[in-house]
């Protein structure tokens, strides 16, 4: 396949105008004929395993084709948003700049930035980490501004909000979008706060998308969230999709709720509530109120593994398991590899769950933090392991975030009680331990070893 290069990627978005401006005539009839328009813009050597399984998926109308047809039921103003500031400006141009400021600076630059506009949450759920921020910390609009004007000039077109409870700040969320239009904003959020009002703000701008957070069915997700927690979800999804907006689910799977969680019975319920992708996440015991207990087993693990797999193969809805399915992306997305995470005081973070920082972006630009060491040490170590289905530093590599917090001298940004990398990483080190032997059979067994890869033909 021919090497991506910002002009291949203009090239193709131009092909890309065209091709969603003829699917809005008449989805149904004209999906049919898109590859056919794809391949008079495009050279045959560009992305032809992509191009290939969409074919596919069209021609065999499977569950992909499903999917793509349910995209055609939201509100038209809100779909051509998102094909344009996801696909066009996030995906082609955003990672066309993204590659060349890499290439300058010799430095990571996110494809995302995840964004805590406030600590405060109107939930205490158990084992999670944002809980350990407290409720006192947040990042003024402007200064939200800032690092999105920031991100842009980077190539970065893509925000999620997390936090917290990131719609505490609807307001000025909802301006933020307004704002930068071109831009595609998901928050994560329990859902309690999404009401009549706010999708019709929804619908005005266009490029909000809520991922609902769910533990699996209501006993299992009300035993970590609260009574009454899984009815909220339940209506602000009837809420989202009598209005036609998408939404999607956010799931941290467990030991407890793991067999929940991924069943056929939850993905179906999804489908049926109209969710269009389920995002997985492997639980992490992080802070000083983790619970280690709640850490899955290889087995359990294993199942999940198993099952997300094949339903992905049948199911019209997108999943991802951001632990298990690191081959796609190359191994850890953190440290700006892929995205980054600016909490709620501003320390910019090289990922969601790991609380180290150099840097806070209240007094150094959003490249200088890309730049900084511990940011720096993330860009000359990945992947931390050539087996992907042990891709953190810290959850499956634990030495390798020892070391990177101790040589670049990052500090805890937990303010509530923080945390030493050493007490962190022996928390984390039996269960890489454990994981270790099932996921070298996991990754030889799927044709990912040396040998197996030697013996492949070349294509």
């Amino acid at each position: 396949m021919a090497q991506n290069t910002p002009l291949k990627d203009a090239a193709l978005s131009a092909g890309i105008e065209q091709v969603l401006h003829y699917l809005e005539k008449d989805p149904e009839i004209n999906i049919p004929k898109i590859m056919k328009l794809i391949d008079t813009v495009t050279p045959k050597d560009w992305y032809a395993k992509q191009r290939a399984a969409f074919r596919k998926a069209i021609e065999e109308k499977n569950n992909w084709y499903q999917l793509i047809m349910k995209v055609y039921e939201l509100d038209p103003g809100v779909r051509q948003t998102f094909f344009r500031n996801f696909i066009l400006n996030a995906s082609l141009q955003g990672s066309a700049r993204q590659q060349e400021v890499s290439a300058k600076e010799n430095c990571n630059v996110p494809w995302a930035i995840l964004l805590d506009p406030t600590s405060a949450c109107n939930m205490h759920c158990t084992g999670c980490w944002a809980a350990e921020y407290g409720n006192r910390l947040n990042l003024t609009l402007d200064e939200l501004d800032s690092i999105v004007t920031q991100g842009k000039e980077l190539g970065t077109y893509m925000y999620i909000f997390t936090g917290g409870e990131p719609l505490v700040r609807k307001q000025d969320v909802i301006a933020l979008c307004e704002k930068h239009s071109d831009c595609e904003f998901l928050s994560f959020t329990n859902g309690t706060l999404i009401d009549e009002a706010f999708c019709q703000e929804m619908l005005r701008v266009k490029n909000f998308v809520p991922a609902f957070s769910l533990e699996g069915f209501e006993a299992a997700n009300d035993s970590r969230r609260g009574d009454g927690a899984y009815q909220k979800v339940q209506k602000a999804m009837k809420l989202l999709k009598d209005h036609k907006l998408p939404f999607g689910i956010s799931a941290c799977y467990t030991s407890a709720n793991y067999a929940d969680i991924s069943s056929e019975a939850f993905f179906d319920s999804l489908i049926d509530a109209g969710a269009l992708f389920v995002w997985f996440f492997h639980y992490m015991p992080v802070g000083s109120g983790a619970a280690p207990q709640l850490l899955p087993t290889p087995e359990q693990r294993t199942e999940v593994y198993n099952r997300i797999r094949a339903f992905r193969k049948t199911k019209p809805i997108f999943s991802m398991d951001f632990q298990n399915d690191a081959e796609y992306v190359g191994g850890c997305i953190a440290g700006g590899r892929r995205y980054l995470h600016i909490n709620a005081r501003g320390d910019v973070e090289p990922c969601v769950f790991i609380h180290y920082s150099n840097v806070n972006i209240r007094d150094c630009s959003l490249l200088d933090a890309l730049k900084s060491p511990l940011f720096m040490a993330y860009h000359k170590n990945q992947p931390f392991n050539e087996n992907m289905l042990r891709p953190c530093p810290m959850l499956e590599n634990p030495e390798r975030l020892r070391a990177m917090v101790k040589q670049t001298g990052a500090r805890s940004t937990d303010y509530e009680s923080p945390e030493d990398v050493d007490t962190l990483c022996d928390r984390t080190t039996p269960y890489a331990r454990n994981w270790q032997p099932t996921a070298d059979r996991l990754w030889s067994c799927s044709g990912h070893c040396q040998t197996c890869t030697q013996a492949e033909p070349q294509k």
